[in-house]
């Protein structure tokens, strides 16, 4: 570099920025060259002293001695006889000058072994994660020490969680994807790198610990999501929510959630709406995880899973209901979120839609019907029908829907069943026939209602359909009886095969 400077200035000063190891690695360097090539390489200093020869380009021969590079490169092939503790040293000097010891493939040398310890660790002590409830529940009821063994066998698994949370997250996620190459535990790799996050947030910057939740997200996301605890992604969410995040790593982490929401608790649900929101609840956040929880098809998830999700989401729309801010196409969202199959029964959701007609009781006419859109009339109980028939906060489009729904199901318990033919001619069968000639006039005063363009508000009208809506119960209530005396009446014929002597009187 010197015998190429024109001219006769040779005073010149060589500043090296960001010289690996500093001035106290230099000074190392120095003592190299003036003592020939001879130089104490151990595990303390070797990563400084080989990032720097490959930063000085220290690979040539000097007096038949070997190179500075071919010296730290010999000694890193005794790596396997080092100890734990000179391990992390010298993966943790590599850290403060990563592009070089990337380079070099001293970093790549330090992870490799670090990550064959721990997966070996694993393999010769079992997690306890991983076995099967069913043998914990045995090994505690023959052994009364099960849980100090437990203890210490997940204490043998994680023992390495404290060395390497002392390292940067750049390192960390190249030791996870190191792991899972290796085919280490998912559910070890996720146990470990929440405990990062936890052990290292606290005396992080804001946008260091922003940096580090999204970094963790994506890791998270490149495991078996089986094997990632759903509490812990919440709580990642939580801080999510107020902290700074990229919005990728946010649908990531709701989408891990939602793959797990039949995990969740009502608690879970109540996340405060953000600061500018009017709304009590984060309604939107709700949404989002449905979403995701519905992602593969509802006709994909087990019955199980959806009907804990449809429990959670009712009583989550029933805790919202009485929001006076929340608007009205958001609480429609909220019932349309699960399909109308999902439910067995909407008794729930007409409550939760009463309650919030009686809070938001300055809606117009066309946004209550709108909201009334949410119920599946054909899944309300006759209760729940006969009420909302005659509840004033409902519009009058919504108390003739249910008439309807009640005229229907009605019809459906006078028709006649199809019987064996020695069957119609039994006194059953005439007596049914004369109670649905006797009941004919009410079907048709029913029919009649179902197409009345009534007001809610006429005194008169009103009490003419509550009327009805007794007589409706009442005859359902006849067919109910009348069908249960029809089905003994067969089963007794069927098993004597002979004419009955006596037939059970109708009831009245």
């Amino acid at each position: 570099m010197f015998s190429t400077l024109k001219g006769g200035k040779r005073n010149m000063k060589v500043i090296y920025h960001d010289f690996p190891g500093g001035a106290e690695n230099f000074e190392l360097i120095t003592r190299f060259c003036y003592k020939n090539g001879k130089i104490d390489i151990n595990p303390f200093n070797i990563t400084d002293l080989n990032c720097a020869a490959y930063f000085l380009e220290m690979n040539k021969c000097v007096s038949g001695s070997q190179n500075l590079l071919e010296q730290t490169a010999k000694s890193l092939e005794d790596i396997r006889y080092w100890t734990w503790s000179e391990l992390i040293v010298a993966l943790k000097r590599c850290q403060d000058f990563l592009a070089v010891a990337s380079s070099s493939g001293i970093l790549e040398k330090c992870l490799d072994s670090i990550v064959g310890r721990v997966a070996s660790s694993c393999e010769t002590s079992p997690s306890p994660s991983v076995s099967s409830p069913d043998s914990y529940k045995f090994r505690a009821s023959c052994d009364t020490r099960s849980s100090e063994s437990l203890k210490s066998s997940f204490l043998r698994v994680t023992w390495w969680f404290e060395d390497l949370v002392q390292l940067d997250i750049r390192l960390i996620e190249m030791l996870v994807k190191s792991m899972v190459s290796r085919n280490l535990s998912h559910r070890i790799i996720s146990k470990f790198l929440f405990h990062y996050q936890k052990s290292r947030l606290a005396s992080a910057f804001l946008d260091e610990k922003s940096r580090m939740v999204e970094t963790v997200v994506e890791m998270l996301f490149s495991l078996d999501l089986s094997s990632v605890s759903y509490k812990s992604l919440f709580g990642m969410l939580r801080f999510s929510l107020q902290g700074n995040i990229s919005k990728c790593s946010r649908n990531k982490l709701e989408s891990m959630i939602g793959s797990h929401l039949d995990q969740a608790t009502f608690d879970d649900f109540l996340v405060p709406s953000p600061i500018r929101a009017r709304y009590l609840y984060d309604v939107n956040l709700v949404l989002r995880l449905v979403k995701s929880f519905l992602a593969k098809g509802v006709w994909c998830l087990p019955l199980s899973q959806l009907k804990k999700v449809v429990s959670l989401l009712d009583a989550y729309i029933a805790e919202v209901a009485p929001d006076p801010h929340l608007k009205p196409s958001k609480f429609l969202a909220l019932i349309k979120a699960l399909p109308d199959s999902a439910r067995d029964s909407f008794d729930g959701i007409y409550q939760s839609v009463d309650l919030y007609l009686e809070v938001h009781s300055g809606l117009s006419e066309e946004e209550k019907t709108r909201v009334c859109c949410g119920l599946a009339y054909e899944k309300l109980s006759p209760g729940a029908l006969s009420h909302l028939a005659q509840n004033n906060k409902f519009p009058s489009k919504s108390a003739l829907e249910a008439l309807n729904f009640q005229q229907c199901r009605l019809k459906n318990l006078l028709q006649p069943t199809n019987q064996p033919n020695n069957f119609t001619n039994s006194p059953i069968f005439r007596e049914t026939e004369r109670t649905e000639k006797k009941d004919k006039t009410h079907e048709q005063i029913l029919l009649y209602a179902g197409n009345l363009d009534f007001s809610i508000e006429n005194e008169s009208t009103g009490a003419h359909l509550q009327g009805m809506q007794w007589r409706v119960l009442e005859l359902e209530e006849i067919c109910r009886k009348m069908q249960i005396q029809m089905t003994k009446m067969m089963k007794s014929r069927l098993s004597n095969h002979s004419n009955a002597k006596s037939v059970p009187r109708l009831c009245s």
